[in-house]
């Protein structure tokens, strides 16, 4: 019973904490309500996202379902 019903929400719930934690300015993402945007600022347990150009909402991290485009890592040119 463990290993069909429990065990796979935990991981899901893993899954989806890390995600939430790793957001970061540029990612593109969807809110659990639907909302699509681009992440322009993460705070504490909210990030701002911008859903249309010059309209930024905030919205609590945890309420992100999923990231559709997550931004490259930024390299130094040396």
């Amino acid at each position: 019973m463990y290993f069909l019903m429990i065990r796979p929400q935990q991981k899901r719930m893993k899954e989806h904490r890390a995600m939430v934690e790793a957001l970061k300015k540029g990612d593109e993402i969807v809110t659990q309500g639907g909302l699509i945007g681009k992440v322009v600022a993460v705070r504490d347990n909210e990030a701002e996202v911008e859903i249309a150009s010059g309209v930024n909402v905030r919205v609590v991290r945890s309420t992100i379902a999923s990231v559709v485009n997550r931004t490259a890592p930024v390299a130094a040119n040396n």
